[in-house]
């Protein structure tokens, strides 16, 4: 088997983004094992609105899509906003449509884990629940485990270290379930 690849897409447009933080730790958890890994977020994530009767893309956009066909394996981040995902990581993913026609459509076959940050309970489970439907909708196995994050709490250091430690277990396990997908 080839080594697998997991792209991770989500954020905010923030460059201290905590949500591109938890997707951190869960790409080094999985490279940690010898996959090869891909974060797309914050500033990458500047698409124009997805057009589905548009043919032509940006280069950003045809990037995205060809990464996310590309995916052996999936993790999607957001922020909770007014509880649930935020417009750019919505837009990003309407951009899979792209990959209807594909010969994995959409992200079919393929584990996705799910990760939620807001500040507050509510928000952050209401978020994560929105993701699941996403991926289900999207023809994608959301992860047993997913990650329903309240930034109320101190979550992660300057330098993206996870303060939490029951959160860095979390964030590894969702990894470790997406690439025990990938072998299986």
């Amino acid at each position: 088997m080839s080594t697998p690849y997991i792209v991770a897409v989500g954020g905010t447009l923030r460059a201290d983004s905590s949500t591109a933080k938890a997707m951190r730790c869960v790409l080094d958890a999985v490279e940690r094992r010898g996959a090869r890994t891909r974060l797309i977020s914050g500033q990458e994530l500047m698409l124009p609105m997805y057009q589905p009767d548009q043919a032509e893309r940006s280069a950003a956009a045809r990037e995205l899509v060809a990464e996310l066909a590309r995916a052996d394996g999936l993790v999607i981040g957001s922020p909770g906003y007014h509880g649930s995902i935020s417009g750019l990581v919505k837009n990003a993913l309407d951009y899979a449509e792209d990959l209807r026609e594909d010969t994995r459509p959409y992200f079919s076959g393929r584990a996705v884990g799910c990760i939620a940050i807001a500040g507050g309970w509510q928000a952050a489970v209401n978020t994560l629940s929105a993701l699941r439907e996403i991926v289900h909708a999207l023809r994608g196995w959301p992860t047993p485990l997913g990650a329903a994050l309240n930034s109320a709490e101190p979550l992660f250091g300057p330098n993206g270290e996870c303060l939490a430690p029951r959160v860095a277990q979390t964030l590894e396990a969702i990894g470790l379930e997406v690439l025990s997908f990938i072998e299986r």
